[in-house]
C-alpha cells in the first residue's frame, strides 16, 4: 500500500514496537506485526495486534499495574490472560 504519511514510499510486511501510556500503565509490546514504509519508516500496526493489545491494556489497566514490556506473538490474548487474569 502507499505510505499516506510521506505519499512517496510503499509498505512492506514488517514488525513494530507500539507503546501504549495511560492511566498510569505504560505498555511496551515488541515485534508487533505491521505494514512499514520503505521511504519514511511509518508502522501501520496489523488490526488484529491492534485490538489483542488494545484488550491487554484495558486488563492491565483494571489491575492497577504500571509497567510491562511483552513480545508479541501468535497467542498473545491468550498469554496476556495467563500472566494477568
Amino acid at each position: 500500500m502507499k505510505c499516506v504519511i510521506c505519499r512517496k514510499g510503499e509498505t512492506k510486511a514488517g514488525k513494530a514496537t507500539v507503546t501504549f501510556d495511560h492511566g498510569g500503565l505504560v505498555l511496551v509490546v515488541r515485534e508487533v506485526p505491521a505494514q512499514v514504509c520503505t521511504t519514511c519508516g511509518e508502522e501501520y500496526v496489523d488490526e488484529k495486534a491492534a485490538r489483542e493489545i488494545l484488550a491487554a491494556a484495558s486488563r492491565l489497566e483494571r489491575t492497577g499495574t504500571q509497567a510491562v514490556i511483552l513480545k508479541y506473538q501468535q497467542d498473545f490474548e491468550k498469554l496476556c490472560k495467563q500472566l494477568f487474569g
